[in-house]
């Protein structure tokens, strides 16, 4: 098995379950050391209030033949962060990717009502969960990525650039925190590209994440019986996909042909040839905007 990520030290912050953990995994089956980042430990649990640990994820990180180290962080708070890039300096002299996946605003999330509608506290809380780790990560870490050029930064969100710009996305403060990711990848990259360093805003499609699995009442063996609630399920990938789509980008020599924009797994698969875990590649947007936004009835032939 090739490992063109060995000897290269990731950072995926946000690894405890859903995009995060396959990411780290993904980076780790490349050859990566990964240090996984996040609130829920063995030792307790974050507000998410989920099983989840950033334990098992440096585990399987291993297990996928890298080399996993779990470190509980919370991204809210500055000196945590810069306690753990103090870290990874000290331990590695090195950091060649950056993955900004800290989110955990689900619970907070008010679906299809108006702002005035919204209670405020959650909604400042969304923002901030959303945006400001993120960008309390980055001025930590990135003086550890620019030392050397070819480091990636990745930024994690839920719509590329070109689908949030047309569609509302449910909520006010989710709408603001998904458009602002990307935002936050095109200004990064203006600031990267004089030091030979790369960001893309990149998001998955439909993700079977370990929350959609139970939400569908399904497992990750028989998830196709969701479509028994939503045909249009059919179109999902696991988070191994956009794992793996993190991973290519990370390997790319040329990776600065994709710096300051926003793509989505699906497109990426096309270009460097990697699958979901069934072997398919599933163009989970292209199929949104083509069929479910169109009101076409549900046919993913074609699209994965």
């Amino acid at each position: 098995m090739t490992q063109p990520l060995a000897g290269k030290i990731a950072l995926v912050a946000g690894a405890t379950r859903g995009a995060g953990r396959q990411i780290a995994v993904q980076l780790g089956a490349a050859g990566a050391t990964v240090y996984a980042t996040g609130r829920s430990s063995r030792t307790g649990r974050s507000e998410m209030d989920r099983p989840e640990t950033i334990e098992e994820t440096a585990e399987l990180v291993t297990e996928a033949g890298g080399t996993g180290i779990a470190v509980q962080v919370d991204h809210l708070v500055p000196e945590q962060v810069r306690d753990l890039v103090t870290r990874i300096d000290a331990e590695q002299s090195q950091l060649d990717v950056l993955v900004n996946d800290i989110w955990g605003g689900d619970p907070l999330v008010t679906w299809d009502k108006p702002v005035w509608e919204q209670p405020l506290d959650a909604g400042f809380r969304t923002l901030r969960l959303a945006i400001d780790t993120h960008l309390i990560t980055s001025h930590f870490a990135l003086p550890l990525l620019i030392r050397k050029p070819g480091g990636l930064l990745v930024e994690m969100g839920d719509g590329t650039k070109a689908y949030n710009d047309d569609n509302y996305r449910l909520s006010v403060f989710y709408d603001l925190a998904k458009v602002s990711v990307n935002r936050l990848a095109f200004s990064q990259a203006h600031e990267l590209k004089p030091h030979g360093c790369t960001a893309v805003a990149l998001t998955p499609g439909w993700i079977r994440s370990e929350a959609m699995l139970e939400h569908f009442g399904v497992t990750e063996d028989n998830w196709r019986d969701g479509a028994a609630t939503d045909p249009n399920f059919l179109i999902s990938e696991t988070p191994a996909f956009v794992g793996r789509a993190v991973a290519a980008l990370a390997a790319d020599e040329e990776k600065a042909r994709w710096n300051g924009r926003s793509v989505d797994a699906g497109t990426l698969s096309k270009v460097y040839g990697f699958t979901d875990l069934d072997g398919s590649q599933p163009e989970g947007f292209r199929y949104i905007v083509e069929v479910v936004d169109a009101g076409k009835p549900s046919d993913v032939t074609g699209y994965r």
